[in-house]
């Protein structure tokens, strides 16, 4: 089965920093996206920072300048840099993986983890 995994939250002062890690499963005949995605008290989940299998990234405004998404595919691992943290930044963090390639058996497939918590206060 597909497992994600995500590591690394935490409670923090606003300004502070954390960073996230995100261990997947990779398979030889598929490629991959990984995403970070938040979900706050009372909101719906947002998209936060997207990196693609040649590594080019784009990230949600509100995070832009502040958050740096890498991926070290030899460790199947994604992470996220979290800088200049905000109170508003306070959410649980999932990490999502999309699988794709006409012989990935896992094609047009997305995962997610289980999430993990980050508080700014």
């Amino acid at each position: 089965d597909v497992q994600l995994v995500e590591s690394g939250g935490g409670s923090v002062q606003a300004g502070g920093s954390l960073r996230l890690s995100c261990i997947a499963s990779s398979f030889a005949r598929c490629s991959y996206d990984m995403a970070w995605w938040r979900e706050a008290p009372g909101k719906e989940r947002e998209f936060v920072s997207r990196i693609d299998n040649f590594g080019v990234t784009n990230y949600a405004d509100s995070v832009k300048d502040r958050f740096t998404i890498s991926r070290h595919n030899a460790k199947n691992t994604m992470y996220l840099q979290m800088n200049s943290l905000k109170p508003e930044d306070t959410a649980m963090y999932y990490c999502k993986t999309a699988y794709f390639g006409s012989d990935c058996p896992q094609n047009g497939r997305d995962y997610w983890g289980q999430g993990t918590q980050v508080t700014v206060s």
